[in-house]
C-alpha cells in the first residue's frame, strides 16, 4: 500500500488573537503543524501535501522541507475545498488527512486507522466525548454502521444528543477522492464545502466506513484560542512524564517539569521541579537534575549532577562531573570525568580535563584545562580582541590563582602555578610561578579625602 498524507494547515485562527498563524503557535517547543509533520513522517509516506493560506509564505519558510508538497487554498471554504487543492498532486493508493492544528495525534494511533483501508472499506477516526459541542456527529444506521456525519450547527436534537464525534481525520482510497470531492456541495449553515460529507458519499457508493479511536481524547483535540493551547501543553508535558517515568526516571512533580524536543534517559534518574529539557538530550544512568534547571541540546553521562538553577546548553558533561548551582555551560563545553563547576561559573567552547575544578565566579571562553587543574575564583579568559576569539590552553596539574585574568592567545604548562591577582599574557613553562601584578606601596600619612560641602 503506498500512501500520501494531507495535512490542512489554511485556517486563520482568529480567536489566537495573534500576527501569527495559527499551525505555527507552539507545543513543547515545536509548532503545532512541526508536530503533525513529525508524525506524518513516521508513517512513511511517498509525499506529505501541506495544504496552506493564511500566513502562507510564513508557514512556508519555517518548515520547508524536500519531502513537503505546499499548496495553497486563496480562499478558506471548508476543509473539503482545502484537500480537493492537494487531489491533482496525488498518485498513491491511500490518503491520509490530518490537520495541522491537532498535534497530539499519536502515530501508532493512525497506523491502527490506515489498517482499515482495504478493498472496499474506509477508516475514520471517531472520539466518544462527554461534551460533544461543536464536534460532527457520527450518525450510525439501524445495524449500528456509519451512515453519514452531521455537522454540530446543521445537527438536530436527537443528532446532537449524540456522544461519538468525527475527528476529521480520514484514510480513503486515493481512486475514490477525486470523485468524492467534485461531488461537495457547500449548502449547509456555513456555506462551506465539508470533507465530511464524503463519508455519506462513501455509504451511498458501497464502501464500508471503518472507525477507530484514540487511546485518549486529547489526541485528537485541536486547539482554537491560547486557553486550548495551553491544555495540549499539559497534556502533552504529562503524557512525556509518564514515558520517562516509565523509563526509570523520578520526577519530584511531574506537572512541574517540561520537555521541549527528544529526550533519552537511562536509570534512575532524578529530575526536581521547574526542570526544562529542550532540543536533543541524553541523560545516562544515575543522573540528577536540581531544581531550576535548563539542559538544551546536552549530554549527561553516567553519575552526573546539575545542581539548582544552572543552564547547560551545547554541553557533554563527563561521568560523575558536576555543575552548579547557578553554573551556564554554553554550546561546546566539555566536562571530563569527576571535573567540577561550581557557583556563578560560565564555560563557552572551554574542555575540562579529568577532575579538574572551577569553583565559583569565573569565566572560561574558547579554553583547554587539563585534568586536576584548579582554577580559583574571579578568573577570566580573556578571549576576544574586538576582532577574533583566541584559545587558552593550561596544562595539567595547574594552579590559577584568584582574580586571574588570562589574556589569550596563552599558554601555561603542566604543574604551574599563578598568582591571586596576576594578568597572564605570556606563556608559563612547566612548574613556574607566574606572578604579573603591580608590587604593593603602603603610603604614611594618606589624607582620606573629605566630602566638600554644598553652599
Amino acid at each position: 500500500m503506498s500512501l500520501e498524507i494531507v495535512i490542512l494547515a489554511a485556517g486563520q485562527g482568529t480567536r489566537m488573537r495573534s500576527a501569527l498563524p495559527k499551525v505555527l503557535h507552539p507545543v513543547a517547543g515545536n509548532s503545532m503543524l512541526g508536530h503533525v509533520i513529525h508524525s506524518a513522517r513516521q508513517l512513511d509516506p511517498q509525499r506529505i501535501h501541506v495544504v496552506i493560506g493564511h500566513g502562507a509564505d510564513v508557514v512556508r519558510e519555517r518548515l520547508a522541507a524536500d519531502d513537503l508538497n505546499f499548496v495553497l487554498q486563496d480562499k478558506q471554504l471548508g476543509t473539503g475545498h482545502a484537500t480537493a487543492q492537494a487531489v491533482p498532486f496525488i498518485t498513491a493508493d491511500t490518503v491520509l488527512i490530518l490537520y495541522g492544528d491537532v498535534p497530539l495525534i499519536e502515530v501508532e494511533t493512525l497506523q491502527r486507522l490506515l489498517k482499515h483501508v482495504v478493498p472496499g472499506q474506509m477508516g475514520l477516526l471517531t472520539v466518544e466525548l462527554d461534551d460533544p459541542t461543536g464536534y460532527g456527529r457520527i450518525v450510525r444506521n439501524a445495524d449500528g454502521k456509519v451512515a453519514a456525519i452531521v455537522e454540530h450547527k446543521d445537527a438536530s436534537e436527537a443528532q446532537r444528543a449524540i456522544t461519538e464525534g468525527n475527528t476529521g481525520i480520514l484514510a480513503v482510497p486515493a481512486n475514490k477522492l477525486a470523485d468524492w470531492m467534485s461531488r461537495l456541495s457547500n449548502n449547509n449553515a456555513q456555506g462551506e464545502y465539508y470533507l465530511t460529507d464524503v463519508i455519506e458519499m462513501a455509504v451511498s457508493d458501497g464502501l464500508l466506513v471503518a472507525t477507530e479511536q484514540p487511546h485518549h481524547p486529547m489526541e485528537v483535540q485541536g486547539a482554537n484560542d491560547r486557553k486550548q493551547l495551553a491544555e495540549l501543553e499539559r497534556h502533552y508535558q504529562l503524557r512525556e512524564g509518564l514515558r520517562l517515568m516509565a523509563q526509570g526516571v523520578t520526577l519530584r512533580d511531574p506537572a512541574r517539569f517540561d520537555v521541549r524536543g527528544e529526550v533519552t534517559v537511562g536509570r534512575d534518574v532524578l529530575i526536581d521541579i521547574n526542570v526544562i529539557l529542550e532540543g536533543r538530550v541524553i541523560i545516562e544512568d544515575g543522573v540528577v537534575i536540581g531544581p531550576n534547571c535548563v539542559i538544551k541540546d546536552s549530554t549527561l553521562r553516567k553519575g552526573v549532577v546539575v545542581k539548582a538553577n544552572s543552564h547547560i546548553d551545547g554541553a557533554v558533561m563527563g561521568e560523575g562531573s558536576d555543575a552548579g548551582p547557578f553554573a551556564r555551560l554554553r554550546p561546546g563545553s566539555e566536562l571530563g570525568a569527576q571535573a567540577h563547576v561550581g557557583n556563578f561559573v560560565e564555560l563557552k567552547n572551554a574542555h575540562l580535563g579529568e577532575g579538574a575544578k572551577v569553583g565559583h565566579l569565573t569565566y572560561l571562553g574558547d579554553a583547554v584545562i587539563g585534568a586536576r587543574t584548579n582554577i580559583g575564583a574571579g578568573t577570566i579568559t580573556c578571549n576576544y580582541d574586538g576582532a577574533n576569539k583566541y584559545q587558552t590552553t593550561i596544562g595539567e596539574d595547574v594552579f590559577i590563582g584568584s582574580n586571574n585574568s588570562l589574556v589569550a592567545p596563552v599558554t601555561i604548562g603542566d604543574g604551574s602555578n599563578t598568582a591571586a591577582g596576576s594578568t597572564i599574557n605570556q606563556d608559563v613553562d612547566k612548574s613556574q610561578l607566574a606572578v604579573a601584578r603591580a608590587r604593593q606601596r603602603n603610603i604614611d600619612g594618606w589624607k582620606r579625602p573629605v566630602k566638600i560641602k554644598k553652599t
